[in-house]
Formats: C-alpha cells, sequence, structure tokens
C-alpha cells in the first residue's frame, strides 16, 4: 500500500506538472506568435537551382538578387524594418521546388519569392505560393502555362515561350534561310513547350520539319539520335532544354561531321556553353530573353559590383534576377505604406506586385498585364562568333508582336 500511495503521489504532482507546463507552453506559443506578427523581419527568398548540372545559371540568378537586395538593406531599416535573403536550392527538380515552397510558406517573415529558373519547377511550386498568398515575380520562366493558369501570385519579367519560339523560328527561316530543320527536346515542360511554339510557327511560314525527337535530361551521348539528324538531310537542328545537353549535342554534331546549323532557346544563355561545346559552339544561334547590359553605364556598375561581391562576372540572367528582386522589394515597399508604415500582410504585397508599372530595370522595363506577363519583355537573338561568351546579340525583338492581350 506504501508504494500504491507514493506511485499516486507522484502520479498527482506528474499531473499539477503537465497542466501548468501545457499553461505555460501556451502563453509561450501565443506570445510568439505575437512577436512573429509584428516582427521588424522581412525575408525574400530567391529559388534556383544551386548544385547539379544547372547550378551556374541557377547561382547567377541567384547571386544578382543577393546584390539588389543587399544595396536596399539600409533604404528598408530608414523603414524600420530587417531585410534579410533567403536563397534556397530548388535543384531544378519539381518534387524538391514544391517541397521549399512548402516550407517557405510556413516563415511569417517571409513575404515574397524571386524564382524559379526551370518552369517545370515554377509551375508545381507557385500553386503552393498561392496556397499561402506568396508572391512570386519569375526573373527566367518562359513557359506559357507559368502565366496562363492567372494565379494572382505569379508574375515574370521575360518573355514567354509562345513568343521566344515564334520569333526564333522566324528568324531562322527568314535570316538565316533555314528551309528545313530536325527538331529535338528534352521532354521538359520548358523545353517541349518552346520546341513546339518553335515548331508550330516554323511549319507556318513554309518551314520543313524533316523530324522531332525527345532526349531525356541527364543523358550524354547522342548517338542514336545524331544519326536520324544525318539521315534525314535537314539544314539545321533546333534544340528545346537546356545547355547541358544541348551544349553536348552541339559537340557531338561536330565529332560526327554532321554539317548542320544548330538553334536553340534561352536555355543555351550560359558561359558553360563554352566550357562544355568548346569551338564547336562556333555559329550556333539561340534566342535569349535576356539582355546584354555591358554597353550602358549602369551595366558597367553593375557588372563592376557583382564582381567585386562573388568574385566572378556576372552572366545574362544576373541582371534578370538584380531586376525582378527590385520589383518585389518596390512591391513589399509599396505595401508598407500602403499598410501606414507597418509591415503588409501577403496579400498586400500580391496586390502591389502585380501592380507594377513603369518598372525601369536594369536589363528590362516592367509592366505587368492581367496575368502578370511583363508588356515590356523583348526576346534578343544571339550567336557565337568565337569560343566566348557572352555571345554577339544579333537581333531585339519586341515581345509585344506576340504576346496575348
Amino acid at each position: 500500500m506504501k508504494i500504491k500511495r507514493i506511485g499516486m503521489f507522484t502520479l498527482v504532482v506528474l499531473l499539477i506538472l503537465s497542466v501548468v507546463g501545457c499553461s505555460s507552453n501556451t502563453e509561450t506559443a501565443e506570445v510568439a506568435g505575437s512577436v512573429g506578427g509584428g516582427s521588424s523581419v522581412i525575408k525574400v527568398a530567391s529559388v534556383t537551382p544551386l548544385s547539379g548540372s544547372q547550378a551556374a545559371v541557377g547561382e547567377s540568378i541567384k547571386n544578382g538578387s543577393e546584390l539588389a537586395l543587399a544595396e536596399r538593406v539600409d533604404e528598408f531599416k530608414a523603414l524600420g524594418f530587417d531585410l534579410q535573403f533567403a536563397p534556397q536550392d530548388d535543384q531544378a527538380d519539381p518534387k524538391v521546388g514544391v517541397a521549399v515552397a512548402q516550407r517557405l510558406i510556413m516563415d511569417d517573415d517571409l513575404l515574397a519569392v524571386v524564382g524559379h529558373w526551370n518552369s517545370g519547377v515554377a509551375i508545381p511550386s507557385s500553386e503552393v505560393y498561392a496556397n499561402g498568398s506568396l508572391a512570386m515575380v519569375s526573373p527566367a520562366n518562359t513557359a506559357n502555362d507559368v502565366t496562363d493558369r492567372e494565379l494572382p501570385n505569379v508574375n515574370r519579367i521575360c518573355a514567354r515561350d509562345d513568343a521566344q519560339g515564334p520569333a526564333g523560328a522566324d528568324y531562322a527561316f527568314d535570316e538565316l534561310g533555314i528551309k528545313s530543320i530536325f527538331i529535338l527536346q528534352d521532354k521538359t515542360t520548358y523545353g517541349q513547350g518552346v520546341a513546339d511554339e518553335f515548331m508550330n510557327q516554323y511549319k507556318s511560314i513554309g518551314g520543313e520539319v524533316l523530324g522531332y525527337e525527345g532526349v531525356t535530361a541527364g543523358e550524354s551521348d547522342f548517338s542514336a539520335v545524331l544519326e536520324m539528324v544525318r539521315a534525314s538531310g535537314a539544314e539545321a537542328v533546333y534544340f528545346g532544354g537546356i545547355y547541358p545537353e544541348g551544349s553536348l549535342i552541339t559537340k557531338q554534331l561536330k565529332e560526327k561531321g554532321i554539317d548542320v546549323k544548330f538553334v536553340g532557346p534561352d536555355g543555351m544563355d550560359s558561359g558553360e556553353v563554352i566550357n562544355i561545346a568548346g569551338d564547336a559552339a562556333i555559329g550556333m544561334t539561340y534566342t535569349s530573353l535576356a539582355a546584354d547590359i555591358s554597353g550602358t553605364p549602369e551595366g558597367r556598375v553593375f557588372i563592376d559590383n557583382y564582381t567585386k561581391m562573388f568574385n566572378k562576372a556576372p552572366e545574362a540572367y544576373s541582371s534578370y534576377g538584380y531586376d525582378a528582386m527590385n520589383v518585389t522589394l518596390n512591391a513589399i515597399k509599396a505595401a508598407i505604406e500602403g499598410n501606414g508604415g507597418e509591415k503588409p500582410s501577403r496579400e498586400d504585397v500580391v496586390a502591389a506586385a502585380r501592380a507594377t508599372s513603369g518598372f525601369k530595370g536594369l536589363a528590362t522595363n516592367v509592366t505587368f498585364n492581367k496575368r502578370g506577363d511583363n508588356t515590356e519583355a523583348n526576346i534578343y537573338i544571339l550567336t557565337f562568333d568565337e569560343a566566348k561568351y557572352p555571345a554577339t546579340v544579333t537581333k531585339e525583338i519586341p515581345a509585344t508582336g506576340y504576346l496575348k492581350d
């Protein structure tokens, strides 16, 4: 009986402590929630591939975003806020991107996202952001479905594939004189989308498509499909995809003595093309949505500041990361002002981002339409005249001629 009484006493004490503990934890949680709601911290994330074969472009976008944010920390400090950068690695993988997005929407201090690089990652991730009312400003996603879903939180500062693909087809047919082509694509949302847009326009203007095949991202030997290209007698190859595979295709075409021109989309806009393909890249033509900023005073300042901060030169989409971040920060600042100087809600930031109009950026001006597309975006045609990045811009085309209302 004595043992039972001790056991009963211990149980009662434990129950009392449990109740006290629960009460204490509840109060702590309420205080933490209150502090979080009134926190002076404002975070903005970048989400791009920072590891894997596409890390070079992903890092360049992240770096451009980081530089833009770093330049405006004092501006937000004067408003009473601690502006913080939260870079994330989506590994160019949709599943990883969604997992990252799910973590981000749980952070109450995080008010917006700059990203992604891959449309196939951006589309499912943006659904998560939409559920968390988190604004997304993309520096590089081109697939039509990124904005055609008309999510109020999703915007992009670059042109769409239904502008990029047709512009590339028009240039290939009219100015390069290519009358027959073999189309390859990497089976991703982006690669197949831009390839299909190119093909539809190319056929409509009289071009002959002599083959259409998919390759798998991550492959390194394209012998079988390249022999199909040879047998077709096509004058050129159009590749819808990213530079790791596109550069190898270019190199292997040269090694096999298959004498065709190579045309590609903005996925080929990276210095890694030269590192992988070398001299085989000479003569390659591709469309890009990123401007060459080196010829402007502001561009030269950016290049100098970027190089000092990261000990490397920027790539084409570095400046688009920079502009996307500034569009985002302007939206957050506008939302703060609209909220009487207090920290805004995510919904406030979503509305302010979509209302962006007349932004004068480093690489592009930005005015969003009702879908979140930039009505001031341009498309650039570039060619490698030598085995040196960046390639030479040969033409600038306003995307408005292809843009939907």
